[in-house]
């Protein structure tokens, strides 16, 4: 499969050339002001998928290429949060969920 970084900023410790990823993909990453305002803090979990799902929405080419990976086999999104639940690419997964399960049934007649 496809292994991915959504982050912006590369994760401290972790050497490029070990990394065996395919894509660093900066431009998926929730922006630093999201970021900041959500940073960790689990009773905004909601708000900022919320507010991250749309910018997600501004970016159709991202949202594109990660649905375009995910289609092809399993598409792994790495992150540097140490909060394995509730972080950007937890987040960037349900929401690619839901865009695929809305593509598909506006593919059915």
């Amino acid at each position: 499969g496809q292994r991915v970084l959504v982050d912006r900023l590369w994760p401290r410790g972790v050497a490029k050339e070990e990394a065996r990823l395919d894509a660093w993909l900066r431009e998926a990453a929730p922006s630093h002001v999201l970021r900041e305002r959500f940073h960790g803090r689990a009773e905004k979990w909601e708000e900022f998928c919320r507010h991250y799902g749309e910018e997600l929405d501004t970016r159709p080419e991202v949202v594109a290429d990660l649905l375009a990976r995910a289609a092809r086999g399993r598409l792994t999104l790495l992150f540097a949060s140490r909060d394995a639940e509730r972080n950007n690419a937890a987040a960037l997964a349900t929401y690619l969920r839901a865009r695929a399960a809305q593509g598909v049934a506006a593919r059915r007649p």
